[in-house]
């Protein structure tokens, strides 16, 4: 047994003098030196030998693993130096190459149009007001001359966080905060996001719309026509026409739908129209007086007019985009097209 115990460990240090990688030289450790290794079972035949060479033999056992723990660590040392100097080569940094090209990244799609909207409006005498996502019922329903009985009140339309608090569905609670603390003349307009239970390719439970609120003396509709009609051509371009159709909205009367030419086919007809040459593009319309008399405005003395933009709906027609769902969901093949 003991010549047999000799011819494992030459063949054990053998294969350890051989090993070329550290997995390799795992495997040799489980084979020679594991719990089901062939020194552990030498330790199982034992018993077969007399009783006084038992002690002997044991120990030149425990020996014998404890050698070839030995020359398993030298060897797993000697392995990752290899490996270490190996990887050295490898990453060897030639100074004479040329550098990498760092790419810049792009602005998205919707901050671009948020920034050109604000641009836009800011030439033509605007300011820039802001109000928080977080609102309460008086503030977007109530002070808008909406209804306790309206659909948008429903759970199904908005996100409620308590029985009052809700997130908003439009900017127009930063006009009602407006009007509240401050005497015509008036004149904002009033970016951010919108919170509303929609999910499909045109519409998205965060959107980002765009209020405007001008009240004044001798304000009229031509002049809500008229302003319109100049943003519109400075964001899509000259040759794009824009229309109102009647319509109704609670906070504004009269109220009317703002349609654009089909930046697409130009009014000729095409799938993105449904062949009827215009686009919707938002609401509009003359500022209700009970919305004045609620907020502590002279409805005698003064006239207004608002009107909601939707960002991502612009910023899909301006760079033709199919679906609203691709404005967030982040991939980098679709951001790096609005370099």
């Amino acid at each position: 047994m003991k010549e047999e115990l000799n011819k494992i460990i030459k063949s054990a240090q053998n294969d350890i003098g051989q090993a070329g990688s550290l997995h390799d030289l795992m495997q040799l450790k489980s084979r020679y030196t594991g719990k089901k290794s062939i020194l552990n079972s030498f330790m199982q035949k034992i018993g077969t030998l007399p009783v006084a060479e038992r002690p002997a033999f044991g120990q030149t056992v425990n020996q014998a693993k404890a050698q070839l723990a030995e020359l398993l660590a030298q060897r797993e040392i000697e392995i990752k130096e290899k490996e270490y100097e190996s990887n050295l080569k490898s990453q060897v940094i030639d100074l004479t190459m040329p550098g990498r090209k760092s790419e810049s990244g792009s602005l998205h799609p919707i901050t671009k149009v948020w920034r050109g909207i604000e641009d836009i409006f800011i030439s033509l005498g605007f300011d820039v007001a802001e109000g928080p996502d977080v609102e309460d019922e008086f503030h977007n329903f109530d002070a808008l001359n909406t209804p306790a009985d309206h659909p948008a009140r429903n759970l199904s339309d908005t996100f409620y966080l308590e029985d009052d608090v809700l997130l908003r569905t439009q900017t127009s609670t930063v006009q009602v905060r407006v009007m509240e603390n401050h005497q015509p003349p008036i004149k904002i307009i009033s970016p951010g996001s919108c919170y509303r239970n929609e999910n499909d390719a045109s519409h998205s439970p965060m959107f980002h719309q765009v209020e405007a609120l001008v009240v004044d003396e001798g304000v009229t509709f031509a002049d809500l026509r008229d302003m319109l009609n100049i943003f519109v051509k400075k964001m899509f371009g000259e040759d794009i026409e824009s229309r109102f159709r009647p319509h109704f909205f609670p906070f504004t009367e009269p109220s009317a739908e703002i349609d654009i030419i089909c930046v697409k086919c130009h009014g000729k007809g095409c799938n993105l129209c449904k062949g009827s040459g215009w686009l919707e593009l938002g609401g509009a319309g003359m500022v209700d007086p009970n919305v004045f008399d609620m907020l502590g405005i002279d409805s005698e003395k003064y006239t207004g007019y608002a009107f909601g933009l939707g960002m991502d709906r612009v910023a899909m027609l301006k760079y033709k985009i199919p679906d609203m769902r691709l404005l967030f969901e982040n991939d980098v093949r679709f951001l790096k097209q609005f370099k």
